[in-house]
Parts: structure tokens; sequence; C-alpha cells
């Protein structure tokens, strides 16, 4: 299922399942969950999700043009002009199950202001401008335990270069 060719990306089947047996997933996978997680999965595009097969791939900040850094916005219109698409919110909890054996982050550290080491954030369109609700979900291996966490961040807020994201790929 999962390609080692960078650029190929590999398939996640994401939706098909109601809330309640996307937490009973991500209980079975032994992945801890947020309260921005919970938050998102709260959300009613979680209401039976239709299934689709979708094409991810990951880019770094650096990658998409900023060797300095960029903030969300920039980040995802540069994914998008070298045709990469965001993915649906809902990509977030089949990602992580996907990803289950993910390298463990370098440091325990859950929550700094930053985006934490280690971290794959999943692109996604945000469901509120406001900055107190959460943006998307992010998947990090902490003590070797996996984590689906959901993150805030307003648009002053520049994701390193070497910040890791999720995207649809062209082929999706």
């Amino acid at each position: 299922m999962i390609s080692t060719a960078k650029d190929e990306g590999f398939v996640v089947r994401a939706g098909g399942h109601s809330r309640i047996q996307i937490l009973r997933l991500l209980r079975s996978a032994d992945v801890m969950l947020n309260v921005h997680a919970e938050t998102l999965l709260a959300h009613p595009v979680f209401d039976n999700p239709e299934r689709q097969n979708l094409r991810i791939v990951e880019r770094t900040v650096e990658e998409l043009g900023f060797e300095h850094g960029a903030v969300q916005s920039r980040v995802f219109s540069a994914a998008r002009n070298r045709g990469l698409a965001l993915c649906p919110l809902v990509a977030g909890p089949y990602l992580r199950m996907a990803m289950i054996d993910q390298s463990n982050a370098p440091d325990s550290v859950l929550s700094a202001g930053r985006a934490p080491t280690g971290a794959i954030h999943v692109a996604s369109e945000p469901l509120s401008e406001d900055v107190e609700y959460p943006k998307g979900f992010y998947l990090r291996v902490v003590d070797g335990q996996a984590w689906l966490r959901g993150y805030r961040c307003d648009d002053t807020h520049v994701w390193a270069p070497d910040h890791r994201l999720a995207f649809l790929s062209p082929g999706r």
C-alpha cells in the first residue's frame, strides 16, 4: 500500500465510517488524541464522510520554495501552484492509522507554541478563521506512542523550512 518513491506517495482509503467508528478504530490502534483533535472530530464533516482513495505525498516547506519558512497560507498557495491539493479534513485519522509506524519524534515536548519536531501536518482547509478553533491535524509519535493531534495557529505563525506536510498528489 505504501510506495517508497517520494514523488509517488501512497494511497490512503479515507471515509466510509461514522464518527463513533473512527474513534473506535483510533482507540483500537492505541492512538492518543489531544483536545484539539477531539474538537475537530466532533465537527459535522465527520458525520459519515464519503469513502474515497487519496494519494498522499509529503513535502517540506523548503521543498515548496521557502528556504526561510513561510506562513500557512503561503505554503498552501505554493503547494497548489505545484499541482498539489489540500487533503479533506477527514483524511487525518485515516492517515494516522496508515502511518502507525511513523518514526519516533526526537523529543517528547507535546506543546511548545511551534510546530513540534517529527510531526507531519495534514494540509487541509481550516474549518474556521477563529484563531481559537483548531486548524487541522498533525501526526506524531512521542516515546513510542502514536498521536493524532489538532493544532491552532494564525497566519502570522511562520512554519520552519523543515516542517513536513501531507498533501494530495495530482494523480489522486
